[in-house]
């Protein structure tokens, strides 16, 4: 399967439109094999290799494509997992709390905007850090204070898999790059 997901990474770096924030390198790698580990340790008994490459290299990659990009991504991963069995996802209390958190925020659960928060959701679990783009009143803000408000809510109804989520908002042009980022000693 190593050899299936640089496969992946080469087409998609041949195949996909070229943006700043695509990698296909070292770090999409460790990522993904990363997710491969999550899965394999949560879902191992229930799904195959086959399917835990296949579900990793999806949840890694697919929060990060433009839309235009997405039937060209599925069509490799299809071509290179033909016979393989897409998992369906069982996200457990996940998506009744978010209903819950969406009606108490009045914010309507579309289809595509639980999507997103779940896409936040699985990055978060294995990438150390992240941004969210886009323009502006694309829900990028609504997004993170909803899944940051489900798993508070997750977490206090006394669901192990969640923990409490306190967020600080900062203003990266009032502090200094080493001041945000850190810096080495001289």
């Amino acid at each position: 399967y190593a050899r299936k997901m640089v496969g992946t990474f080469k087409l998609s770096s041949e195949q996909l439109s070229a943006q700043d924030h695509y990698d296909y390198g070292m770090r999409a790698v460790k990522s993904t094999i990363d997710a491969c580990g999550l899965l394999k340790r949560t879902l191992g008994d229930q799904l195959g290799e086959d399917q835990i490459v296949l579900r990793a290299l999806r949840d890694v990659n697919v929060p990060k494509f433009l839309q235009d990009d997405l039937p060209l991504f599925e069509n490799i991963i299809s071509d290179l997992f033909p016979t393989t069995e897409r998992p369906k996802v069982d996200y457990g209390n996940l998506s009744a709390a978010l209903d819950e958190v969406f009606k108490k925020n009045n914010v309507q659960g579309t289809e595509w905007f639980v999507v997103k928060v779940v896409q936040l959701l699985d990055t978060l679990k294995v990438r150390h850090g992240m941004m969210l783009v886009g323009p502006t009143g694309a829900g990028k803000t609504t997004n993170y204070r909803m899944l940051q408000q489900t798993m508070t809510k997750l977490k206090k109804d006394g669901d192990a898999g969640y923990e409490c989520v306190q967020t600080h908002i900062l203003n990266p042009k009032a502090i200094t790059q080493a001041q945000l980022y850190g810096a080495f000693d001289e």
